[in-house]
């Protein structure tokens, strides 16, 4: 690289409604320790051997005391990321050949980690448009006509933010003896959840998408029994856990993850007022001619619009589907794909309802001048 600009991203300081950030800004105090613990392994510098043991920042205390309670969990460490979390559950219950029950709004991830485990995956379909809403009652029959060993369901799914019935699904994976895991990659962090409540045997959480801290990295939580399974020790480095190989999460992500915690439990609390900020905003865009596809009234920031005004537009232009994106920019309002037009995800949960209806206006605005 020869510019120094080639390190600097083009959209500090615009209005961000990116799914897979707006969850992840860092809190000032989270930006304090990122310098603060820069260098290398440096959350290391009082490790002995175990990052478990670590008082010199408080880890320990962080991962066995503070995280299971705002997991609703028993046991809890940390990972690289959710999608790791969810391997390490698939490969330490499992043997190779065995069968996992997903949901049909899953993540991609889900189902790499069960290839990786070697697992056969059966889906439960969804609705299909527009709500593709998962009903948890048709695992049921999947569960009586398959061998499966466990069963995930994502909470909200990363497309259209729909929240199944977790609490249900706990019950038929206690009924079923199944052990059942949640991923809460778009929840731990923005709404109350909890893995006990749910009556979940894991619950797997994203830090980088929902805790406001520096990523890679992932939360997992879990009942007391799996603990030695999950979590077990290697036979030749005995503070060493094999699913972590060895050590998990060092460096800037830990600092900030726990940097950014006292505000984020926090924040969970104020998740009604979240919501209102998404259906108000979903009503507005509809009143543009934009569908939003998923549950309604919606129930999760994340939202997924299919919007034919764009798209027509788009037909028309030079630029294509890259108008939009170009727009946007313009007006400082960061999140949509370059390229599309026909169908957009958009998360409101980091911005306000001023910066949100300044975007509700930049689109009007948008279709007027291209119309």
């Amino acid at each position: 690289m020869t510019k120094e600009t080639e390190l600097k991203r083009a959209h500090k300081d615009f209005i961000n409604i990116m799914p897979l950030q707006t969850g992840g800004i860092l809190t000032d105090a989270a930006k304090q320790a990122l310098l603060e613990f820069a260098d290398g392994y440096s959350v290391c510098d009082f490790c002995q051997y175990s990052l478990y043991e670590i008082t010199k920042p408080p880890i320990r205390d962080f991962i066995i005391n503070a995280l299971p309670k705002f997991l609703g969990c028993d046991i809890a460490t940390i990972t690289y990321g959710a999608r790791d979390a969810k391997f390490m559950i698939m490969n330490s219950i499992t043997e190779p050949g065995d069968s996992i029950i997903v949901d049909g709004n899953r993540h991609y991830s889900t189902i790499v980690a069960a290839e990786r485990a070697r697992l056969n995956v059966i889906e439960v379909p969804n609705s299909g448009p527009p709500d593709f809403k998962i009903d948890v009652e048709k695992y049921v029959p999947i569960i009586k006509n398959h061998k499966a060993n466990a069963i995930l369901l994502t909470y909200p799914d990363g497309n259209y933010g729909n929240l199944p019935d977790a609490k249900r699904l706990g019950e038929i994976a206690k009924e079923n003896d199944i052990p059942f895991i949640l991923n809460g990659a778009y929840s731990v962090g923005r709404l109350p959840v909890s893995m006990d409540e749910l009556g979940a045997d894991f619950i797997v959480g994203s830090g980088h998408k929902s805790m406001a801290s520096a990523g890679p990295s992932g939360v997992l939580g879990m009942a007391k029994k799996w603990e030695d399974i999950i979590l077990r020790k290697s036979a030749l480095y005995p503070k060493k856990q094999v699913e972590l190989l060895g050590c998990t999460l060092r460096g800037t992500a830990m600092a900030t993850l726990m940097a950014s915690f006292p505000h984020v439990k926090e924040r969970v609390h104020h998740w009604d007022e979240q919501v209102q900020k998404a259906q108000w905003l979903s009503g507005e865009l509809e009143k543009l001619g934009f569908q939003q596809m998923g549950e309604k009234p919606h129930r999760h920031d994340l939202m997924y619009f299919e919007s034919l005004p764009l798209h027509d537009i788009s037909k028309h232009t030079r630029e294509r589907g890259y108008f939009l994106y170009r727009e946007l920019k313009d007006r400082k309002i960061w999140g949509l794909q370059p390229g599309l037009t026909k169908h957009f995800k958009i998360s409101t949960f980091a911005a306000s309802r001023d910066e949100l209806a300044f975007v509700i206006d930049s689109l009007k605005n948008i279709i007027n001048k291209y119309g």
